[in-house]
């Protein structure tokens, strides 16, 4: 198929509408067959419960064009269970794993021409949500819903590309102890606006927060989760109940452990041990790594021996390996690689 006439190599990470999106709606308990339509523009009540309550989820995904023009995506299985996750969570239906990937090969299949050509750094970007969309004036869950996938051609995420960010650690809380900080819900990342503008304001590319408990473990940013690597070259990923569970860091992690040889655990991290660390990024399906080459701490630097101007040695190795696999350069895992066309 023939690509659309788009200057690939400078799109930003911003939203281009593509033709065709999916939409399936859930009424008296059940989901209807879904299809896809031309019509990008959702028409709600004012009552609708998304609007009111802020019922409503979301997921993102990647599809590739890979070194032998195959069409793929990455891992959407494991999209569509931690939706399904996220459903439960607020009290939402879930929309059955085998039918979400279906949508996504649909979508990505009418939007062919909208996937950036390989090489060209730019990828197709796979947004699922749902939300519910009837009246609803009292505080309870929705009894009707919208499930939709849209996508968007993207660049990187940050402007800078793999140049290290600044962050600073954030006097606000992501997430409240024991609250939902663990799934992808619009609430959580509505929450973070105000942070991360003060942080842009004061000169910092991202926060990190710490946990809302203690204030003393390195949690996430709001929108990554955080890949550490000891001075020695071990892996390491901050643990918490209150992490959004990446499916691009559990990916690096097997990469590194069975594609690399190397060590890597997932554990609590302490703030005061960033120091200990030789290199830090950040995960993420947008940005897949970014490095971190400071952290700024209430005005005190801590600087990580990879520096500011490339990402770490073992970083690097990270991020070729997960990005050969994804594009078809390195022989992926069973079941990683969903084909397209």
């Amino acid at each position: 198929m023939e690509k659309k006439n788009i200057d690939w190599s400078n799109i930003g990470f911003g939203y281009i509408q593509t033709e065709k999106r999916y939409v399936s709606y859930y009424k008296e308990g059940d989901w209807d067959h879904g299809s896809l339509t031309e019509d990008a523009n959702i028409v709600l009540n004012e009552c609708a419960g998304v609007l009111q309550y802020a019922q409503t989820i979301f997921e993102g995904l990647k599809a590739y064009t890979t070194d032998d023009g195959r069409i793929v995506a990455f891992r959407p299985d494991l999209n569509a269970e931690r939706m399904a996750s996220s459903a439960e969570h607020l009290e939402m239906p879930v929309f059955p794993k085998e039918r979400f990937v279906d949508a996504v090969t649909e979508v990505v299949k009418a939007n062919a021409a909208y996937v950036p050509p390989y090489g060209s750094g730019a990828t197709l970007y796979i947004r699922p949500y749902m939300f519910g969309s009837n009246s609803v004036i009292g505080v309870k869950p929705a009894n009707e819903y919208q499930f939709r996938i849209f996508c968007t051609p993207v660049g990187p995420y940050f402007k800078g590309g793999a140049k290290p960010l600044t962050i600073c650690v954030s006097d606000f809380d992501r997430a409240a102890p024991h609250g939902t900080g663990h799934i992808k819900a619009g609430l959580n990342y509505a929450m973070s606006l105000h942070a991360i503008v003060t942080a842009h304001k004061n000169g910092y590319d991202e926060n990190m927060y710490l946990d809302p408990g203690t204030r003393s473990k390195v949690e996430e940013t709001g929108g990554a989760n955080f890949l550490f690597v000891t001075k020695d070259g071990k892996v390491v990923t901050p643990k918490s109940d209150s992490i959004l569970p990446s499916i691009t860091r559990r990916s690096l992690m097997h990469v590194a452990k069975e594609y690399l040889g190397l060590e890597a655990e997932e554990r609590e991290v302490y703030l005061d041990e960033l120091t200990d660390f030789a290199e830090c990024g950040l995960c993420g399906t947008a940005a897949v790594i970014s490095p971190v080459g400071k952290v700024v701490d209430h005005g005190r630097e801590i600087c990580f021996p990879s520096g500011m101007t490339e990402m770490g040695p073992v970083t690097r190795k990270l991020y070729d390996t997960l990005t050969g696999i994804q594009m078809g350069r390195i022989e992926a895992p069973k079941g990683w690689i969903h084909v397209i066309e």
